[in-house]
């Protein structure tokens, strides 16, 4: 293993501990708006993986740019469901959307 490659791995499993340690003391009424709000966010994550992806040269990169990429694009998928059906609640009774 090159040195390069134990500090992209660092850096990948500090921020995976770092997202779970800041999302795990948001407060649960506070859950659906930050999931809201941030789909911007995770827009951009989603342009960065792709970005890593175009550098990659070995397997190990690929993967770990497509692990990227596809947890970045459920995070951007489950972003807009939460905010249609925080958004469904707003609406008469009558113009609710069936529920699936």
């Amino acid at each position: 293993m090159s040195a390069e490659f134990l500090t992209d791995l660092s850096i990948f499993v500090l921020s995976l501990l770092v997202g779970f340690e800041v999302i795990s003391k948001v407060p649960t009424t506070l859950h659906t708006p930050l999931m809201s709000a941030a789909n911007a966010i995770h827009g951009i994550v989603l342009s960065g993986a792709l970005i890593i992806a175009l550098t990659a040269d070995d397997a190990t990169g690929y993967v770990i740019a497509f692990v990227a990429a596809a947890f970045a694009a459920m995070n951007v998928v489950g972003g807009y469901v939460v905010t249609d059906r925080m958004l469904d609640m707003f609406r008469p009774p009558a113009e609710r959307k069936e529920s699936q």
